[in-house]
């Protein structure tokens, strides 16, 4: 009905009107796109027919968006980094390369937070990213460019990584989808940073979408031959998946407490799976999941199986540039000189006591081992559990920083390689987006990707902003 560069225009008119307000697209490339949608409507006036052009380029004319740690042939690869500003990716991550392949359109690069490892998308590079529902508040990270740029309709899927829930965390604060896979299905080369030692357990590519149908497909062209280990051509009965809840982390000390809007959103969610399928919702409380930050942290910061130790953060930092030295770097910040944001100074400052305290990190890598086991038990191959993607809504700019280790609801899964989707909820007495992480048993996508369609026919799935 309509040619793909009537398509690709739309979009990109769309971010030339919000982009001022936003600030998600940080690089475009608008010229090569819309060059390449002429492309597409030439191929489709050939008469070659659709179920072949459907097979061979699933995404066809699809308007895309990257995050900016990925490689996108031509665009910067900054990673938020002052010393990387001039790094132009000569060549593309492999994730980008495939949905090229899929026929899909890149429209630019999007924001992340410095070196892809706070929950603020904001850097001395191109500054911070504003929530498209409301500009006050934060649109997460690393992610957080992607997110915000779906959310307000500049683009219909998104590329993104989650080490500790960098896909999940912007999904949920701006209303859209984001799926992290099974640890290992889809490949994380071509991104800067990538993860190294045990963290390559950890780190997760994927598609961050509007609408929930597009998640599968996405997830199909990322994975290319990966999508083997998947079991997504199974046709998932809804009223045979046994269901688990749990409300909150049981109160660990480090996190806030979940807010009662999320938790309402999450006992409505818990009423209409009983209600329309007819099942009951089993309610759980899982221990260990308390100390969802201090098991994150310490597998984080473990030997791999060879004994080597994980990336130190420090040594990012000084990428393309002289070593850092983070306090150094806290006396610049103080009086407005250092080129990095205080997330990232605090971390580096952070990850050396991490080191001191070797026995007490042996006893939590092992509690998570623990706790993976008992989460594969529970789940087994026909359950998924409910959980909340985040503690609060999207908060205010900089307010991160008080309650930094609220990410530990997202980042808990990433250390025991499950699958998880996070699904919209609608939008919340403030307007803000709500939502819900979907999480089962690894090599079970299927069954959460299947469970966030169901929701999305239910609660509506994304709301445009400014629509209320």
């Amino acid at each position: 009905q309509v040619t793909c560069i009537e398509v690709v225009e739309a979009y990109v008119e769309r971010i030339k009107e919000v982009n001022p307000l936003i600030n998600a697209v940080v690089k475009d490339r608008f010229e090569e796109a819309l060059q390449e949608a002429r492309q597409v409507d030439k191929l489709l006036s050939e008469g070659l027919g659709d179920e072949y052009l459907e097979e061979k380029f699933p995404l066809l004319g699809v308007p895309v968006t990257v995050k900016e740690a990925f490689s996108l042939h031509g665009m910067p690869n900054t990673s938020g980094l002052v010393n990387r500003r001039n790094v132009i990716a000569t060549s593309d991550a492999t994730v980008v390369s495939r949905l090229k392949q899929a026929g899909a359109i890149p429209l630019g690069v999007t924001n992340c937070s410095e070196l892809c490892m706070w929950y603020e998308s904001s850097n001395r590079v191109y500054g911070r990213t504003n929530n498209p529902y409301d500009l006050q508040r934060i649109v997460g990270g690393s992610s957080g460019g992607e997110g915000g740029v779906l959310a307000a309709a500049c683009s219909v899927i998104g590329v993104g990584s989650d080490i500790g829930g960098s896909i999940r965390m912007p999904a949920f604060f701006n209303g859209v989808f984001g799926h992290k896979p099974t640890t290992g299905v889809v490949p994380n080369d071509g991104q800067f940073p990538n993860a190294h030692g045990v963290r390559t357990s950890y780190l997760c590519t994927g598609p961050m979408c509007r609408y929930a149908e597009d998640l599968e497909l996405v997830l199909r062209v990322m994975a290319g031959p990966g999508v083997s280990k998947l079991k997504l051509n199974e046709k998932v009965a809804l009223e045979k998946i046994k269901f688990h809840c749990m409300d909150h982390d049981g109160g660990s000390i480090f996190v806030s407490p979940v807010d009662k809007e999320i938790l309402q959103a999450q006992k409505k969610v818990v009423e209409h799976i009983e209600s329309d399928l007819g099942v009951q919702v089993q309610r759980v409380a899982i221990h260990k999941m308390k100390y969802s930050f201090q098991i994150w942290s310490a597998m984080m910061s473990s030997k791999d199986s060879n004994g080597q130790e994980a990336q130190r953060f420090t040594d990012l930092l000084g990428d393309h540039g002289k070593p850092v030295w983070p306090l150094w770097e806290l006396m610049k910040w103080l009086v407005g000189m250092s080129s990095h944001t205080l997330p990232a100074i605090a971390l580096g400052l952070t990850e050396k006591l991490m080191k001191l305290n070797h026995s007490g990190n042996a006893k939590l890598v092992s509690m998570g081992k623990s706790l993976q086991e008992e989460m594969e038990a529970l789940l087994g191959q026909d359950g998924v559990l409910l959980y909340p993607s985040h503690p609060t809504i999207a908060p205010k700019h900089h307010s991160p920083i008080c309650m930094p280790f609220n990410f530990a609801y997202t980042a808990i899964f990433n250390v025991l390689g499950l699958p998880v989707t996070q699904c919209p909820l609608g939008l919340g007495s403030e307007g803000l987006p709500l939502g819900i992480q979907l999480v089962a048993a690894a090599y079970n996508d299927h069954l959460t990707l299947a469970v966030a369609q169901y929701l999305e026919q239910a609660f509506g799935g994304w709301v445009l902003p400014g629509k209320v």
